[in-house]
């Protein structure tokens, strides 16, 4: 029987003796020296710094081009791109409406829009929705006599998705408009004066 002595190993030997078997394990897991990694080709779309598209843009009435990301946002092109600061940036998510255009004749949120998408598109601003520089969109006006906004943040997309509802005909009753309205949030409150500005465009038939 083999002395109990032989098997008994002390703190400090032990340690040593478990640093060691780590060490040796490393070293089988490490990869062959002679392995070399791959540059990164620069025809790799992953090495590519130049990722921007060249798009044309036809906003209220005006044709732009642009080099834009892919990533860019219809809302970002127009206020950072193209001065266009009517739309505002509130959520950014969709769900507040601040940001809303006309695409197509269509209202839209810019924020979940990819600029790139949208080429030739006949894109629509608070900024080009009056017939002159002179002159008031009936339902801008309508805004100003029914004191439908206080601090004016959202108004351009509640006029925006406004004027959208009354020209496809869904602005029949204030239920109807509160309904076609309900995805443009105002924090201040003003929701009575925004119906009523809506109606009583919709009741004096005025073209929008």
């Amino acid at each position: 029987m083999a002395n109990q002595d032989t098997y008994l190993i002390d703190g400090s030997n032990r340690r040593w003796f478990l640093k060691q078997s780590t060490a040796l394990t490393g070293l089988f897991l490490m990869p062959p020296l002679a392995a070399k990694s791959t540059p990164l080709s620069t025809e790799s779309p992953m090495a590519s710094t130049d990722t921007k598209r060249s798009i044309t843009l036809k906003i209220n009435r005006k044709t732009y081009k642009l080099d834009v990301e892919p990533r860019e946002t219809l809302l970002d092109v127009l206020r950072e791109r193209l001065d266009l600061t009517g739309s505002k940036k509130g959520c950014d998510h969709g769900q507040c409406g601040a940001c809303t255009v006309h695409v197509e004749g269509r209202q839209a949120n810019a924020c979940l829009l990819l600029a790139v998408m949208h080429q030739n598109q006949e894109i629509t601003t608070i900024e080009g929705l009056a017939p002159s520089k002179n002159q008031l969109h009936p339902l801008q006006a309508a805004f100003v006599k029914h004191d439908g906004y206080q601090c004016g943040f959202c108004t351009p997309g509640q006029i925006m998705s406004g004027v959208a509802i009354l020209r496809q005909g869904h602005a029949k009753s204030a239920d109807e408009i509160r309904e076609w309205m309900s995805g443009n949030i105002c924090r201040c409150g003003a929701y009575s004066g925004i119906v009523e500005a809506i109606e009583s465009v919709q009741k004096e038939g005025k073209t929008v």
